[in-house]
């Protein structure tokens, strides 16, 4: 699964190095032959960070890569072409050097150098929070507003709101507010809810997980155990649609809930090497009634939830319906740098450390999870109807499109 580096990127790489070079006026050697410098420097120096991001890449990167790889992409004489330049400048140099490397890396644009302040980005967006909103102005009210204080803001909202994406807004508030669960994590943490479960016709549950995050497991189970006394429910609906994946390591817990414990869930890829993943959990028995199951997929679901996808796929779970994946099949990890070299910013290796495999055994990587049934096709209805019998569910599932 190894790919060459592109050459004509290479090319534009050296040439935004020369041109950086003549304009600071250092000059443009730019070819040593002594690339082993790299890889020995003092502790916090600029060659001793590179070195360091150097050695782990080598080590955690998805793929294999030679040394002559490598260097070919960090240019050594870089570094010592950067050692007369004024500091701040220097600084700016080195780091802007090693991102546009890893940047390089295939999938390009996939790996970087983080910042304190994109590293904290990343653990917002995973933990699904979002510093920017807040809930209770939406709706005009404080923390310690009680349940009916918060439905009566909201009806008198809406009341005169007539702008489709303001209520919009306020629904959401609502529903995330009006919930006792939801609004403690909310109000502890502003972490928001990921799952959202409702009935959208006789006998069918609608369940929409929008993405994993380290809550979405127990929201998950929550949402089922709230139906599981209700016996009309037979047909399931889950919305993948707009998922855009994150906490990747929950995958095979979800999974368990629906194919049960030990079952054999995915592979990740690296180096040359196929990492089985099983499931650890048992089915979940509050899923189990459900008998005619339709995921449905679009080309904003990835990552993760293309992993389960494909996993619900391949054990013919339900059926998958939609148009192909995103094709976003990287696992990328955050690698803490122990040398730095700037005072004014402290640096992480943001790095895909593997690829993720489809039901086919192929990367999901720029081919995403093909459905089972593509809503492009001009009888996708009738194709669905075959799969169940069953023209509520039929229907239900077109009022969603």
């Amino acid at each position: 699964m190894s790919k060459n580096f592109s050459q004509d990127f290479f090319s534009k790489f050296l040439f935004f190095i020369i041109i950086f070079i003549l304009g600071i006026g250092i000059g443009t050697n730019l070819l040593s032959k002594n690339q082993t410098q790299i890889l020995q420097a003092e502790k916090n120096t600029p060659h001793a960070f590179v070195a360091e991001v150097y050695d782990k890449i080598l080590e955690n990167y998805w793929d294999n890569l030679s040394d002559a790889q490598l260097l070919e992409l960090f240019k050594q004489t870089i570094l010592n072409t950067s050692k007369n330049m004024e500091e701040t400048k220097r600084n700016q140099f080195i780091a802007s050097v090693t991102n546009t490397v890893l940047a390089s890396l295939n999938p390009l644009n996939r790996s970087g150098l983080y910042t304190e302040k994109q590293e904290e980005q990343l653990k917002n967006t995973v933990n699904n929070v979002n510093p920017d909103k807040d809930l209770y102005k939406d709706l005009g009210v404080s923390k310690e507003s009680t349940a009916g204080a918060i439905a009566k803001a909201y009806q008198e909202k809406i009341k005169t709101e007539k702008d489709p994406e303001k209520l919009k807004k306020l629904t959401y508030a609502n529903d995330v507010l009006s919930k006792e669960d939801t609004k403690t994590r909310y109000t502890q943490g502003g972490v928001e809810p990921t799952i959202f479960a409702k009935i959208i016709s006789p006998g069918i549950l609608y369940l929409q997980f929008k993405k994993f995050s380290p809550t979405s497991y127990d929201e998950f189970v929550k949402a089922f155990e709230a139906f599981k006394n209700n016996s009309d429910l037979k047909s399931l609906v889950f919305d993948l649609r707009g998922n855009i994946g994150g906490a990747i390591d929950s995958t095979s817990y979800f999974l368990g809930n629906f194919i049960g414990k030990n079952q054999y869930a995915f592979d990740f890829y690296h180096k040359g090497e196929y990492l089985p993943f099983k499931t650890p959990t048992d089915k979940l028995p509050s899923i189990s009634k459900y008998k005619q199951v339709v995921i449905l997929v679009d080309n904003q679901t990835q990552s993760s939830a293309e992993i389960m996808a494909a996993s619900l796929k391949k054990y013919r779970v339900g059926v998958v319906l939609g148009v192909p994946t995103k094709g976003w099949g990287t696992v990328e990890k955050v690698f803490p740098i122990d040398n730095q070299f700037d005072k004014a910013n402290k640096y992480s290796l943001f790095l895909v450390h593997s690829i993720t495999l489809r039901d086919d055994n192929l990367p999901i990587e720029g081919r995403g999870v093909e459905p089972d049934i593509n809503i492009k096709s001009t009888n996708w209805q009738q194709q669905l109807f075959s799969y169940f019998m069953n023209q509520p569910l039929a229907n239900a599932v077109k009022s969603l499109y």
